[in-house]
């Protein structure tokens, strides 16, 4: 029996679960074409009051679009939404908010020039005698952040603060009102492992108010933590709808993709030499870095863990021209110096972003040119641009990477998130670097994906480069890689390998002051 059929049959709630009669919201076989294209297809879901309902699948199943449609962001092509029985139409996102429908969305949507306090009263300020009330608005937004575990001063400006502050600014402005249902498209993608926590735990008490949870993420864990129910979504259709106490993180793994997976982490190669290839002493970073020192080998695949803000971003950065920093760099064993990310290209040291839609990639430019620009003297030599050259690079990337698009001559920004990662790995690639430095590889990827991102970082060692991958996921840097440093508030505070080289292990290394590796393991 296949794993769809035998779910198929257990689609009743577990004993002395009691589920309420009417959904609150329901969406009733909704589509949505563009032109020719149809992205979903003949949709139907119930949402249900206090209930947590996932919903899953590939890059590109149609997930952020569905979320789009009951959020009042797109209009469904076919098909009727309802809220308690009663037919609603929004062409609006204030009118799916007015009707109690909150989303937080999956990108960083705030004014970076504006507080905290004013991105989460942005179109809603609260005003006294005729006057904006400044004042009542910083007293909510700080108590909002607190309930969040969210340390950022209210007035703090969005610039200034991290990736991960920035999502939690986001939810809190989500959750600032009361709301009858709440959609969450990957929000756990950027926050650090306590932040994670927290947020499932208020999550939680959404569903012990009585509020309808929708929840998007490609971490199965989270999933199979959270959800009563799972919905599947495939190439824009649905698989089905599941209780979630009946599929394992295998089970749904499967379902999304529609057939067997291979093992996730490929298995490790035996290529790592004795032959530094990178080698950094006393790395310095104002601020963020302070006396880091190591080596990455040829053939090796060397990891960088730490919780978000023990540097570790900010130390490559350094390194790498991107921000103020000193350090003593070597290459092959010969001295370097580099002040800019070009001088490091020139090298042979290619760095992907963390952020690859703000700072990685040109999401309203054509899939060519993003692909050429780490490469530009090679395809645009002086003012001639070799356009037939470009598109033969680009058509090569493509089949190479196995980047899924409908035209080659689509725009980066209509790309589903996996494959812009597979197009800015092709894009850096392009160098031919020695050294290769990816930050945050499988950010929200779905597995699939994932598996093939694990694929490519294991041929770059296979050629004999060195790879040094910086993670938030631990699972993933034991999974692929051959050592792992772990930083705390800048520092390195140990390394670990071989049979040190355990979750339990980083994890200690991260958060323990006294914690360090000696032989046989953490002392």
């Amino acid at each position: 029996m296949s794993i769809a059929a035998r779910i198929d049959t257990d689609r009743f709630a577990a004993p002395g679960d009691v589920l309420p009669a009417a959904p609150v919201l329901r969406a009733e076989g909704v589509s949505k074409q563009y032109g020719t294209v149809t992205v979903l297809s003949d949709v139907t879901l119930d949402i249900l009051p206090g209930e947590i309902h996932a919903v899953i699948g590939e890059n590109g199943a149609g997930k952020s679009t569905f979320m789009r449609l009951l959020s009042g962001y797109i209009e469904p092509t076919q098909g009727a939404l309802s809220m308690a029985g009663q037919r609603v139409r929004f062409t609006r996102p204030d009118q799916a908010q007015a009707a109690g429908i909150a989303l937080v969305h999956q990108e960083i949507l705030l004014a970076e020039a504006l507080t905290v306090t004013d991105n989460l009263f942005l179109g809603r300020e609260l005003t006294k005698g005729g006057m904006v009330d400044d004042a009542r608005m910083r007293r909510l937004a700080a108590a909002k952040l607190a309930e969040l575990g969210c340390e950022v001063p209210a007035t703090a400006l969005v610039r200034d603060i991290s990736l991960a502050d920035r999502q939690m600014v986001q939810i809190a402005r989500a959750l600032l009102d009361e709301h009858r249902v709440v959609i969450f498209d990957e929000p756990t993608a950027v926050l650090t492992g306590g932040e994670v926590e927290r947020l499932l735990a208020i999550i939680f008490e959404l569903k012990a108010r009585g509020i309808a949870v929708l929840y998007i993420s490609h971490r199965l864990d989270e999933v199979q933590r959270l959800a009563d129910k799972v919905t599947v979504l495939r190439d824009g259709k649905m698989v089905g709808t599941y209780p979630g106490h009946t599929l394992s993180q295998i089970d749904m793994a499967r379902l999304m993709v529609g057939r067997e997976l291979a093992a996730l982490y490929p298995q490790k190669q035996a290529t790592r030499t004795n032959q530094p290839m990178l080698s950094v002493l006393n790395a310095m970073v104002p601020g963020f870095v302070r006396d880091v020192s190591f080596s990455a080998h040829k053939g090796e695949i060397l990891g960088f863990a730490g919780m978000i803000g023990a540097g570790r971003t900010e130390l490559f950065e350094g390194i790498l021209g991107l921000r103020p920093g000193t350090a003593t760099v070597e290459l092959n064993g010969a001295p370097i110096r580099i002040r800019s990310q070009r001088e490091a290209l020139d090298a042979g040291i290619a760095y992907l972003t963390e952020d690859r839609k703000g700072k990685g990639l040109l999401l309203q430019e054509r899939l060519g040119p993003n692909l050429t620009l780490s490469a530009l003297a090679s395809f645009h030599p002086g003012l001639v641009v070799k356009r037939a050259r470009e598109a033969e690079a680009l058509a090569q990337a493509v089949s190479t990477y196995d980047i899924r698009l409908k035209s080659l001559g689509a725009r980066a920004g209509q790309l589903s998130g996996g494959n812009q990662q597979k197009l800015l790995l092709a894009k850096v690639l392009l160098t031919d670097p020695s050294v290769v430095i990816i930050d945050e590889p499988t950010r929200g990827i779905d597995i699939a994906n994932k598996a093939q991102i694990y694929g490519f970082i294991q041929d770059l060692v296979r050629q004999g480069k060195a790879c040094i991958v910086i993670s938030s996921e631990m699972q993933e840097l034991v999974g692929i890689c051959d050592r792992i440093i772990v930083m705390r508030e800048g520092r390195i505070s140990g390394e670990v390998s071989g049979e040190t080289m355990t979750e339990s292990q980083i994890a200690l290394l991260a958060t323990s002051e006294r914690a360090h590796v000696a032989q046989g393991g953490i002392k």
